[in-house]
């Protein structure tokens, strides 16, 4: 059976959560230590090359005494002029979909799922990092889902508006946590042929063949209105 013509769903009825992308701007900024060097931001410091670059967690203590996490948060109040150059977490990832879904719903109402960071606003300042969920990363970029040593940020507020969840498998587990008090009707898209165990989540399933980065392609037929959600 054919199925019936994509409506488009009015931007301002959901909000959108996309998981985050390793490929980023090179231009991106980051924060510093006190001698100057940048703060590379990976899973796991005790594992990285010893190169010379500075490695760090988020949530390590800073040589300030606080902990990375806290500058930023104290950079994103304060720091108007943005001397570190750091990127809105939209302009960070350098896929054109995460700006293509800021140009359409608006940057209140797109959240990036970050590995590093948590459940952040696209506007947030966010400094280049390398972390990720992913199971074929190398370990010392490689974050667990049972890590315990992230205070991550949960940038959503709460609504009764539903929420759409553009990611892979290994973030759904994340999103999940992240959203658990969430008001609203939570939409999972998916791309397996396997439907997740997304408890309290309604699934979407997407049909593609692409395997890999398979949201991005998803986040573009939802803009266009092909996207048929479960609303």
């Amino acid at each position: 059976m054919t199925p019936p013509p994509a409506i488009p769903i009015p931007a301002k009825s959901f909000k959108v959560v996309i998981q985050c992308a390793g490929n980023k701007d090179p231009d991106a900024g980051s924060l510093h230590c006190k001698d100057g060097r940048e703060v590379v931001f990976v899973a796991h410091p005790e594992l990285a090359p010893q190169d010379g670059q500075y490695y760090a967690r988020p949530d390590d203590q800073s040589d300030d005494g606080r902990t990375w996490r806290a500058r930023l948060e104290e950079y994103n109040q304060g720091h108007v002029n943005n001397p570190l150059h750091l990127l809105p977490a939209y302009k960070l990832y350098w896929h054109h979909a995460y700006r293509d879904l800021v140009t359409e719903y608006g940057a209140d109402r797109v959240f990036i799922l970050s590995a590093g960071w948590g459940l952040i606003s696209a506007n947030y300042l966010t400094p280049d990092y390398d972390i990720t969920f992913s199971a074929n990363a190398d370990p010392y970029i490689r974050r667990g889902n049972q890590d315990k040593k992230y205070q991550d940020f949960n940038q959503l507020p709460d609504s009764d508006e539903p929420l759409v969840f553009l990611g892979g498998a290994s973030y759904q587990q994340f999103f999940l946590r992240l959203t658990a008090g969430y008001r609203g009707t939570r939409i999972v898209c998916y791309n397996s042929g396997k439907p997740p165990q997304v408890d309290g989540c309604m699934l979407c399933r997407y049909e593609t063949r692409t395997r890999t980065n398979w949201h991005y392609q998803c986040a573009m037929d939802l803009i266009a209105g092909r996207l048929h959600l479960p609303l």
